[in-house]
């Protein structure tokens, strides 16, 4: 088993996660889908676009760290930091499969209909491993690591647009095993229409 090597550019960072496995509180799941972000004045769907900020600044390294997230006022998204140290960069991870701790998994997520469903999608994925912001800048590639490079390599992987970003949508750096089960549907963001007077149509 190879070393991971997180400080590449951050869509070659983001294959490179593809099948590897993250451990955190009790559960372990194998990386099946992943997005890339960029930094500062390259990429407008990245939260580093606009220069460092107190949330965002572990996304400027250096790599293998933790930058955790709260959105929509209830939910956690968690990201792996990437690239040189300085120029920010990170690799959502979108979704997972559960290969340890199932049980455990299943009694955090409830409403999962099924154990596919139980890490499909960036939120469910932090639900099932029970990452919150204490999670963040935690170093991933410790020994031993929480974040490790699988054992063989995972197979064909599919490239494509991000999922329901405002701007530059049409970057495709969303990239996922092909045929995976517990890979998230592609949803693109439609903006919300306004009517005449200001009210949402």
């Amino acid at each position: 088993m190879t070393a991971l090597d997180l400080s590449t550019p951050v869509d070659h960072a983001a294959r490179a996660l593809l099948g590897c496995t993250l451990t955190a509180n009790g559960v372990t799941v194998r990386l099946t889908e992943v997005e890339a972000y960029s930094g500062t004045g390259e990429d407008p769907a990245s939260h580093a676009h606009r220069g460092r900020t107190p949330r965002n600044a572990i996304m400027f390294g250096p790599a293998g760290y933790a930058y955790v997230y709260f959105t929509y006022g209830m939910y956690y998204c968690v990201n792996v930091v990437t690239g040189v140290e300085g120029t920010a960069s990170a690799v959502l991870l979108r979704a997972g499969e559960i290969v340890e701790g199932l049980p455990v998994a299943r009694a955090r997520r409830p409403a999962a209909r099924t154990d596919v469903e139980l890490a499909r999608g960036p939120a469910r994925l932090c639900a099932a491993l029970a990452i919150d912001r204490d999670f963040y800048g935690t170093y991933l590639l410790g020994d031993p690591p929480l974040l490790s490079p699988p054992a063989v390599p995972p197979g064909a992987f599919s490239v494509g647009p991000r999922v329901g970003v405002t701007g530059a949508h049409d970057v495709p750096w969303r990239f996922w095993l092909t045929g995976d089960p517990t890979v998230s549907a592609y949803r693109r963001h439609v903006p919300k229409r306004v009517a005449l007077g200001g009210s949402d149509a």
